[in-house]
């Protein structure tokens, strides 16, 4: 009957003079379905409808179960529903939206409404001026003059009171650095600094939150001691608690970003501060029905006064990043590789961006560089370079032929390198490069001793071989320290004592007690 009723409303509202684009819209349906309706006759249309009853749908197999779903949880989406359907029929294929329809359809023939929990709100009173500014990010795609994509990140500020806003833009991610910087940028703006500063769990702020214990990320926990604002998080998936800004962060977005042209970041501020001042501070705000300025002028003066200017170079901005287990560090929803070993689950390195877009990881801020990657622009890509990749160019023997050069004795660590693959014979490769990568910076009289030591010990592991050869190293540092000394007391005019060169004699338990844990 439904069909019946649209295609004689459609019919009727045609022979009154109606447009197709005009009964579209009046009647909520697609131009397409009114021209599918227009081309039957009454008598096609009545000999459609009777075939569409008789037809049987794809679900109508599963409608007992989806009934009992929803019974059971009345609040079921449609997706969810989906979902359900392939996790126990793997061979269904069905289209969203046919779901959707037929859980709306069941919905209303069982008379099953869709259970909703809305939030309740209440009012509150305005904050006291002076007393707080809310914080949030945001991000838009704004097309460029040679009809480009160009992705801009924003940060945002609002006094609670006065509504008054501060933004500033990027064309990359924020760093730590970055956001301090436009804490910076802001209390200079609006000439002074608020008792409290609220915001969301992001990671460039807050390690943790749990029960109101508070955890900052390093750098920005120096830099709050030095302004010694209170810190307000929100929990988390709660971003109504801070309101003010959510809407601010969609104003900019919607009234300055929105069909912008980008030409670059120094113009997009610079555009940004013009729209703040003629617009968004500048116009009638729909809550407190004053301008943001206006209230502001007098707000202005409950900001506690900015005594110490904190300087915050723009260069060597970094974000910290863990290493995956695939030896790959994951930058804007990419993987960019690193040298095999790289990964421990405890270890943290650090991505910087060039002004040249060149991706480098650091293991410190200002340690040696890891990998270096040209930025990707794509999404989910693996960035790898062929150096961080395991050497399948030869077989398992060759490269531990390869290794067994690195010593005086070829056939000795061949044997230790066969016990190593008998041990790990999954693992060889790995363990090979652990080993090669060790050996390349030693003495070859290190590494020998090592290889003895482990052969002894029955240290057959390329973990244990690394630690015995750390140890010696340092063990070796010690006797040439000794030795520079003795040689300066000879030079200086002194009596050089011969027996001072007999070789150290070395309790063999000491190895056992540094090694203990890789024993384990």
């Amino acid at each position: 009957m439904e069909k019946w009723k649209m295609y004689m409303e459609i019919y009727q509202m045609k022979q009154q003079g109606f447009k197709v684009r005009r009964i579209a819209r009046k009647l909520g349906v697609s131009r397409t379905t009114v021209y599918k309706y227009l081309e039957k006759s009454p008598e096609e249309m009545s000999e459609w409808i009777a075939s569409t009853r008789r037809r049987t749908r794809k679900l109508d197999q599963y409608e007992l179960l989806i009934h009992t779903w929803l019974s059971e949880h009345p609040d079921l989406s449609g997706s969810q529903v989906q979902d359900w359907l392939q996790e126990r029929y793997p061979d269904l294929s069905v289209g969203e939206s046919t779901v959707r329809s037929y859980v709306k359809e069941l919905r209303e023939k069982y008379d099953i409404p869709k259970v909703l929990s809305p939030r309740s709100y209440e009012a509150i009173p305005e904050l006291p001026m002076g007393k707080q500014i809310q914080v949030d990010f945001g991000q838009a795609k704004q097309k460029t003059g040679d009809g480009q994509t160009q992705k801009v990140y924003a940060i945002c500020f609002v006094l609670s009171h006065s509504r008054y806003k501060y933004a500033e833009w990027l064309d990359r991610p924020f760093t730590t650095r970055d956001v301090i910087r436009a804490h910076e940028h802001a209390f200079e703006y609006f000439g002074g600094i608020p008792v409290e500063m609220v915001y969301d769990q992001d990671a460039l702020i807050v390690v943790s939150e749990n029960g109101g214990d508070i955890i900052l990320t390093e750098e920005f926990q120096k830099y709050h001691r030095e302004r010694k604002f209170q810190i307000y998080v929100c929990r988390k998936a709660d971003p109504e608690s801070k309101g003010k800004v959510e809407n601010s962060v969609k104003f900019i977005k919607q009234n300055f970003a929105k069909n912008r042209v980008f030409r670059n970041i120094d113009h997009w501020n610079e555009q940004c501060l013009n729209w703040l001042k003629r617009t968004g501070n500048g116009k009638v705000h729909n809550t407190i029905k004053k301008k943001p300025a206006e209230v502001f002028s007098v707000e202005k003066k409950h900001l506690k006064p900015i005594t110490k200017k904190i300087v915050i170079s723009p260069m060597n901005s970094s974000i910290a990043r863990a290493v995956r287990k695939d030896n790959t560090v994951l930058y804007e929803s990419n993987r960019y590789s690193v040298p095999l070993g790289t990964y421990d689950k405890r270890k943290t390195v650090y991505v910087f961006v060039t002004e040249e877009k060149i991706i480098q990881i650091r293991e410190a801020t200002d340690g040696p560089v890891l990998a270096e990657h040209q930025l990707c622009h794509g999404k989910g890509e693996l960035i790898q370079d062929t150096q961080h990749r395991r050497d399948r160019s030869k077989g398992v023997t060759s490269y531990m032929a390869t290794v067994s050069e690195a010593f005086k004795d070829e056939d000795k660590a061949m044997e230790y390198l066969k016990e190593v693959q008998s041990k790990y014979p999954r693992y060889i490769r790995d363990q090979l490069k652990i080993i090669l990568d060790k050996v390349k910076g030693v003495s070859s009289n290190v590494r020998d001793e090592a290889l003895n030591e482990c052969m002894e010990r029955g240290f057959y592991s390329a973990t244990e071989f690394k630690d015995v050869v750390s140890y010696l190293e340092k063990q070796h540092q010690s006797s040439k320290k000794a030795t520079d000394i003795d040689i300066k007391q000879i030079k200086d005019g002194g009596k050089f004592d011969y027996d001072s060169m007999k070789p150290e004699v070395r309790d063999l338990d000491l190895y056992l007690k540094v090694l203990e844990g890789a024993v384990k």
